[in-house]
């Protein structure tokens, strides 16, 4: 049931990049880096529709990959990038684009840097990927003692920039422009997926609090004993982690039965142990 769950996420994962893709980023030329970056621009040259392009160089990568890493190479990566592939070929012979949807090319921008990176945000989110330049990636690692991160930055900026020779300067600033916003999209989509509310509870009675997040949200608590620095009365604090729903459902458990108790709730997107992240 979990594999099921993991590889319909990694499906919706992907059908969103292809629509981001096929539908906006490839008939306005937009190239923010990466396979797909590649292929806008050698499409220029009549070589090979995109959507091909993204097809040959991504099994390319991956029977490299294969060759390198062998069994330890990523089978939910491997679905992911043939999955995308095989979708973006598949629509170019089916629903051709000759031209952009609209003449409105920062609206296209919008979602040609949206979707993709919701749909990244949900494959990374479980450990996967859509393979090209992470296949690269994981062969420098292997190989070199590069920093990977700032090679695949600007190897995409040079991607990107690009486009002023094979193109013109406005789709060169557009595609500038999607290369900074996806970074930014990508990692804010991923906090969201993530994010929980950590609680920091201090009353008098911590067996009430406990047994509602024990017994009713299916959660645990840390407990402690502390004194008040202004009553020097005795207190006790209740740690505990939750999700957004459940933490609504503590906050109106305590108001309602003891609204006395002192709450401080924060944010947090990294939390790791049972229950949580692995």
């Amino acid at each position: 049931m979990a594999k099921l769950k993991e590889y319909s996420l990694i499906t919706l994962g992907i059908v969103l990049m292809v629509i981001g893709i096929y539908f906006f980023k490839f008939p306005n030329n937009f190239s923010f880096g990466g396979v797909t970056g590649v292929a806008v621009l050698l499409s220029k040259y009549k070589i090979a529709s995109a959507s091909d392009i993204v097809l040959v160089i991504n099994v390319i990568l991956l029977l490299v990959g294969l060759a390198v890493f062998g069994k330890n190479f990523g089978i939910k990566t491997a679905y992911a990038s043939l999955l995308l592939s095989l979708l973006l070929s598949f629509l170019s012979r089916v629903f051709p684009m000759s031209a952009p949807l609209t003449d409105e090319p920062m609206l296209e921008l919008m979602f040609a840097v949206l979707l993709p990176a919701v749909g990244s945000a949900i494959l990374f989110n479980i450990g996967a990927s859509s393979g090209g330049t992470d296949v690269i990636a994981k062969i420098m690692k292997k190989y070199t003692n590069m920093n990977i991160g700032r090679a695949l930055l600007i190897t995409d900026l040079v991607i990107t920039l690009a486009t002023f020779f094979v193109f013109d300067i406005k789709t060169c600033l557009f595609s500038m422009t999607g290369l900074i916003a996806k970074s930014l999209v990508i990692d804010n989509v991923i906090e969201s997926f993530n994010v929980c509310k950590y609680f920091n509870i201090i009353c008098t009675d911590p067996e009430p609090v406990c047994n509602f997040i024990v017994n009713e949200l299916n959660r645990s608590a840390t407990t402690f004993s502390a004194t008040g620095a202004f009553s020097h009365s005795e207190k006790y604090i209740v740690l505990s982690v939750m999700n957004r729903h459940q933490a609504l459902r503590l906050q109106q458990f305590i108001k309602q039965n003891d609204p006395d108790t002192f709450i401080m709730i924060s944010n947090t997107t990294e939390i790791i142990g049972k229950g949580f992240r692995g």
